[in-house]
């Protein structure tokens, strides 16, 4: 069994994209045709609205897909709560080999807004803002491919990135602050809404372990955090963490440290190497593990093309994939 993540940075098809999703194809067919795997975990994909139709759909990734063995896979993705549809904007989509035995999507379902009041600037009323998770969390139940074998739950999952979140009237334009109080005040939201989710994810996570202490368990996506940091370590709960070894049932292990230093990222921002997708997995997964791969022989430096402002068809993530034994025993 084979596991993948692969964030597509905003696949979109409509009039709005950057470039043509076709420009997009022959980058990306490939990279998704590498992965071999029989459950792909993607984040950003756009949903957009083709006349006469009045519905959206994922029209890019079908296109994407079109003539893949990943054109006949199963399909669960984000849904808009107002109209069914997926959302207009980054989507996260699970496709599998085997069927979906149950979706649900996870946004403030488990954890309520935090409330924040701005200091930096004047705030209407002087009223409490609720603080909101970006995106939701998709939860997928998959019917795994032997008989007796338990389903496999994944979370597929698109954190915050580490900027500053919006505050009406602080910023000059798209990308200058008006002052340093403001950004400080919109990068610690930011942290907040990362965090926050995280957590969101890890009491998911203990529920699935509450009902059935070997669940099998994969939490995968684009955390926009390295592992030290504060989202991915509330995701892992590891033992030097919680002081308690009673409780190494419940964490999660990052697969990335089965791999050399110096092949572990999969983004390269200004030269700096960072591992910002993760494969998380429960122990009785982690039994099963046999390898991991990360795509990233020929990334390209984000921030060296957003400095030259020029468009790609590439993704500036690498996409990474897990391989799992069918007995528990894990391979040369």
């Amino acid at each position: 069994m084979r596991i993948a993540s692969f964030n597509l940075e905003n696949l979109d098809d409509s009039p709005r994209a950057a470039m043509p999703v076709e420009a997009r194809l022959d980058t990306l067919r490939p990279q998704l045709e590498r992965l071999d795997a029989d459950i792909v975990c993607l984040q950003e994909v756009n949903a957009a609205r083709h006349p006469p139709s009045k519905h959206r759909s994922l029209s890019a990734l079908d296109a994407l897909v079109a003539g893949t063995p990943l054109a006949g896979f199963h399909r669960a993705s984000t849904l808009s709560p107002k109209t069914g549809d997926p959302f207009d904007k980054q989507n996260l989509v699970v496709l599998s080999r085997w069927p979906v035995a149950a979706r649900r999507q996870v946004h403030h379902d488990l954890i309520e807004p935090p409330r924040h009041r701005i200091r930096s600037a004047h705030a209407e009323e002087n009223a409490d803002d609720a603080v909101l998770w970006d995106r939701p969390i998709l939860h997928v139940v998959i019917e795994q491919d032997r008989p007796g074998r338990p389903p496999l739950h994944v979370l597929n999952m698109h954190l915050r990135a580490p900027l500053a979140a919006f505050i009406a009237g602080q910023k000059l334009d798209a990308f200058r602050w008006a002052g340093t109080a403001s950004w400080a005040e919109g990068f610690f939201l930011a942290g907040l809404k990362r965090s926050g989710q995280a957590l969101e994810a890890r009491l998911i996570v203990d529920r699935i372990l509450d009902e059935d202490p070997d669940a099998e368990i994969v939490v995968t996506g684009d955390f926009n955090a390295e592992e030290r940091e504060v989202p991915t370590r509330i995701l892992c709960a590891p033992v030097e963490d919680t002081g308690n070894p009673d409780l190494a049932g419940r964490s999660l292990t990052a697969l990335d440290h089965r791999l050399p230093r110096d092949r572990r990222y999969t983004v390269l921002h200004g030269g700096r190497h960072l591992m910002l997708d993760h494969l998380l997995v429960s122990p009785r997964l982690l039994e099963r593990f046999a390898r991991l791969e990360i795509h990233n022989e020929a990334l390209e430096d984000e921030l060296l093309a957003f400095e030259a402002a020029e468009e790609t068809p590439v993704s500036f993530h690498a996409p990474i994939v897990a391989e799992f034994t069918r007995t528990g025993t894990e391979a040369d």
